[in-house]
C-alpha cells in the first residue's frame, strides 16, 4: 500500500469547510467566500499553524476533489453534478476531448457539442471548468487575505512568517495556474485578486494579453519566496512549477498576446531541465498507481496532484480518466478497476500517429485463447496469450488458431495452420460515435503498481495525477529551439527528444537526427508523449491546425470525415449566466 502525505500536514485532508455561494449563479458572487459560521470563523481557523495547513491543504485539495466528503454528497460547486465538476476531469474535458485524442459515447447534454467541436455557452462541462477555476482563485485569495504579516501580527503570530511567507507564495501559484488555464480556454475573464474585498460587486474583465502580463509579473514576484526546485513535499508546488508554468505560458504567448516569446521559452526550459532527471526505466510507470513511489528527481514529475482511493475518493481526476476509457470486453481487472463506464475512447488518427515499435502507443489485444490439438482423437488444450503492453486496447481477438503434430512424438514443435484476426466489436474507424466500441480505448493510466497487483479500492483510483512533467519541458525547448533560430543548442535538443524516444522504444532505432526535428514533428511527438495529458487542443491551436482544413480528424465539425470549425471556437464561452448576471463582461466572438 502506497502511503500519500506522511508527515506532510499540508496535504493532508482539510478539516475546514470553504464554500463559494456563486457556483450555478452568477459572477457578482465571486468572492462571496466565507468560512461556514456553523463550522468555523476565520479568526477560529487561523489561530494555529494547524488551521494555515489545513486551509492551503484544502486549496491544493480543489485540484483534486470534489468537495467535503468524496466522493459525492457536498460539493464545492453549486449547480452541477459533483462527480462532473472535478478539475482536472473538465479540464481533460475541454483540452482533449474537443481534439483527435478522443471521442465519447455517452449522450449527456454538452458531450456531443465536444465531440464536435460545437460547444455553446450552456455546456455544463465547460461551465463546470470555469466555475472550479474561480473556486480555486477565490479560496487562494482568501488565504492571502487572512495570512498577511499584519493578520499574523494581530494574531501574536509573527513567528510564523518564514514558514506562512512559503505557503503564500504556493497559494499565489494556485491562483497563478487557475488563471493561465482560464486565460488559454476562456480568454478575457473576470479578474480578482485579495485586495478586491468580499461581497457581492461585479468584477471587471481583464484582456487575455493584459493578464498575460499580470501572470508574468506575479510569477516573477513570488518565485523567489517558493522552495527550491526539486526540493518540495510531494505533492507541493516549488521554483520548478513557476518555472514550468512560465514556459508553457510564452510556449503559447503568440496566441495570447500576438507576439513570440521563443527565447524565454528556451530559459525557463533549461532551468527545470537541468533541475530535475529523467526516468528512463518505463514510460508505463509513471501512469500506474505507485507513479508516486518515483517522486522528486527520479519521476521528472515537477507538479503533480495526488490521488488515493482509500482517501481521495472523487469520480473525478484520474478514477474518471481510466473508468470512462473501460468497458465492453476490456479484462477491467487487469488495469486494477472493478469495472467501467464504457465512455472515452481515442480517434484513427491518434492511433496513426504511433509506429508498431513505439511502446507509448504500441496496440495491446486483450487476452487471446489460442487453440491446439494434436490430432483429430486427441484432447484440446487451450493456452492463453498476451500481446505487448502499450496504451491502446483494441478489443480484437484472434481466432481460435488449429495447430497439429504429425506422427508421435511429443516434442516435435507445433506449426501453425491459420493465423487471422477478427473483430470482435471493436474498430479503428469511428462509425458511430455512441458506440464505446468504436475506436480503440487507451489504457494509458491504470490502477496497478509496477508489480502488477492491484490497490484494495478498485472503485476510487490511487494513480496520481501528473499535472507537469520533464518530458514536457524537453519537448517545449526542442520546439522553441527551431522557431527561435537562436538561443537554443539544436544538438541539445535532439539529445531530448531522443531520451523520450529510447524510452519509447526500449532502443536506439527511434532516434532522430536534426534533419527530422521540424514543426509538424514536435506537434506529433507531443501528441505521442503527452497523449491525454491535457495539451492537445492548447497545441492544435498554437500550430493552426485545430479549427482550419489543415488537419481534419474523424467528427471534427460534426462530419465523419472532418470539417473546419469556426475560428471562433478556439476559446470557450463565458457561462451564459455570468454573462446575464455581470454587465462588465463581453461574451467572445461567435456566443
Amino acid at each position: 500500500m502506497k502511503m500519500k502525505y506522511k508527515n506532510n500536514s499540508i496535504l493532508k485532508l482539510a478539516l475546514v469547510v470553504v464554500v463559494v455561494a456563486l457556483f450555478g449563479a452568477c459572477t457578482n458572487d465571486l468572492e462571496q467566500l466565507p468560512i461556514d459560521p456553523n463550522q468555523f470563523t476565520a479568526e477560529i481557523v487561523y489561530q494555529t499553524e494547524e488551521g494555515y495547513d489545513e486551509v492551503m491543504a484544502k486549496v491544493y485539495g480543489g485540484l483534486a476533489l470534489t468537495g467535503q466528503e468524496g466522493p459525492a454528497g457536498n460539493g464545492d460547486v453549486g449547480g452541477i453534478d459533483e462527480g462532473t465538476s472535478s478539475f482536472i476531469r473538465n479540464l481533460w474535458n475541454a483540452q482533449v476531448l474537443t481534439t483527435d485524442e478522443a471521442i465519447c459515447s455517452w449522450g449527456d447534454f454538452g458531450i456531443s457539442q465536444l465531440n464536435n467541436l460545437q460547444y455553446s455557452a450552456a455546456n455544463p462541462f465547460i461551465e463546470g471548468l470555469y466555475y472550479r477555476i474561480y473556486h480555486e482563485i477565490a479560496m487562494a485569495n482568501e488565504f492571502l487575505r487572512q495570512s498577511t504579516d499584519a493578520k499574523l501580527d494581530s494574531r501574536g503570530q509573527g513567528n510564523l512568517k518564514e514558514k506562512i511567507k512559503v505557503l503564500r507564495a504556493e497559494a499565489r501559484f494556485i491562483r497563478a495556474f487557475s488563471y493561465y488555464i482560464a486565460m488559454d480556454v476562456f480568454g478575457n475573464v473576470p479578474f480578482i485578486t485579495e485586495d478586491m474585498g468580499l461581497g457581492i460587486y461585479n468584477p471587471d474583465q481583464i484582456m487575455r494579453a493584459d493578464l498575460f502580463e499580470w501572470l508574468e509579473t506575479e510569477i516573477n514576484d513570488f518565485e523567489s519566496d517558493l522552495m527550491d526546485a526539486n526540493t518540495a513535499p510531494y505533492g507541493r508546488v516549488d521554483k520548478g512549477a513557476a518555472w514550468f508554468l512560465k514556459a508553457k505560458m510564452f510556449l503559447n504567448a503568440e496566441v495570447y498576446t500576438g507576439t513570440s516569446r521563443w527565447a524565454d521559452v528556451i530559459t525557463e526550459t533549461e532551468k527545470v531541465n537541468q533541475a530535475y532527471s529523467f526516468y528512463s526505466t518505463s514510460y508505463k510507470h509513471l501512469f500506474l498507481a505507485d507513479n508516486n513511489n518515483k517522486s522528486g528527481s527520479a519521476s521528472g514529475f515537477v507538479f503533480s496532484i495526488p490521488l488515493d482511493g482509500d482517501r481521495m475518493q472523487t469520480y473525478g481526476s484520474t478514477t474518471f480518466i481510466c473508468f470512462s476509457a473501460t468497458g465492453g470486453d476490456i479484462p477491467t481487472a487487469s488495469i486494477g478497476l472493478n469495472g467501467g463506464w464504457g465512455g472515452n475512447r481515442t480517434r484513427p488518427e491518434t492511433v496513426g500517429r504511433f509506429d508498431s515499435n513505439d511502446m507509448r502507443g504500441m496496440v495491446e489485444p486483450r487476452v487471446r485463447h489460442t487453440y491446439y490439438e494434436r490430432d483429430a482423437d486427441s484432447p484440446k488444450y487451450d493456452t492463453l496469450k498476451t500481446g505487448p503492453g502499450g496504451i491502446f486496447w483494441d478489443t480484437i481477438e484472434e481466432r481460435e488458431i488449429s495447430w497439429w503434430i504429425d506422427g508421435t512424438d511429443e516434442n516435435q514443435v507445433f506449426t501453425p495452420r491459420d493465423d487471422q484476426t477478427v473483430s470482435k466489436g471493436g474498430s479503428l474507424n469511428i462509425i458511430n460515435p455512441g458506440k464505446f466500441t468504436d475506436g480503440f480505448s487507451v489504457m494509458k493510466f491504470r490502477n496497478t503498481y509496477q508489480d502488477g497487483s492491484a490497490p484494495s479500492n478498485m472503485a476510487f483510483v490511487t494513480t496520481d495525477y501528473p499535472m507537469f512533467r520533464l518530458a514536457e519541458s524537453y519537448l517545449m525547448y526542442a520546439e522553441a529551439t527551431i522557431k527561435s533560430g537562436s538561443g537554443g543548442d539544436i544538438n541539445k535538443a535532439v539529445g531530448y527528444v531522443n531520451q523520450l524516444r529510447e524510452r519509447a522504444y526500449g532502443n536506439t532505432s527511434g532516434n532522430i537526427t536534426q534533419t527530422n526535428l521540424n514543426d509538424q514533428f514536435i506537434l506529433d511527438e507531443r501528441g505521442r508523449e503527452l497523449l491525454w495529458e491535457c495539451t492537445r487542443r492548447s497545441d492544435l491551436i498554437r500550430h493552426g491546425q485545430y479549427t482550419s482544413t489543415d488537419y481534419l480528424w474523424q467528427w471534427k465539425g460534426g462530419v465523419e470525415n472532418g470539417a473546419a470549425v469556426s475560428v471562433n471556437k478556439r476559446l470557450f464561452a463565458i457561462p451564459a449566466k455570468d454573462i446575464g448576471a455581470n454587465p462588465k463582461l463581453k461574451q467572445n466572438p461567435g456566443y
